[in-house]
């Protein structure tokens, strides 16, 4: 056992300089490239975090200019079909207009033409009444000219 243990303090011994190597191999790892690894990493990290947090503020702002879009779309919307409802009430008054005097020239016309046929109708009826008397007048004549014209009877001629 004596000869294991003498082997294994060999072992050892001859060990101490890779493991003082290797020491020193991690040290110069870890002040040479670790450091400026960690480092360039973290810068890589914040950038990105960084990215994403502009990305974030950009899809933000984007979704407000969106909202703000929208809003002034409803608007316009809101504009146009309250400027055809103003349209349309404006041509349903002109039509309502419209339709009035129409109304009103066709009453004074109606009411014309029954001043005009009163008016014809009382001078038919002086025409009539004046060709109704002329017309007695001629039976009249017709009718008694015979009869006076025809001596009397009894005899007597004066």
């Amino acid at each position: 056992m004596d000869e294991t243990l003498r082997q294994l303090g060999g072992l050892l011994l001859g060990s101490i300089p890779t493991i003082i190597f290797m020491l020193a191999l991690y040290g110069a790892y870890t002040l040479i490239v670790h450091r400026a690894l960690v480092k360039i990493l973290g810068e890589r990290r914040n950038r990105t975090e960084g990215a994403m947090e502009k990305a974030r503020a950009a899809i933000g702002d984007a979704e407000a200019r969106t909202a703000a879009y929208e809003q002034r779309l409803r608007e316009a919307r809101l504009d146009i079909f309250r400027n055809l409802e103003a349209r349309r009430h404006k041509a349903l008054e002109l039509r309502g207009a419209r339709v009035a005097a129409a109304r009103a020239e066709a009453r004074a016309e109606v009411d014309n033409a029954r001043a005009l046929i009163a008016k014809e109708k009382q001078q038919a009826q002086a025409r009539l009444e004046a060709e109704s008397q002329d017309i007695a007048s001629a039976i009249i004549k017709v009718v008694l000219e015979p009869a006076m014209a025809q001596p009397r009877a009894g005899g007597a001629n004066d």
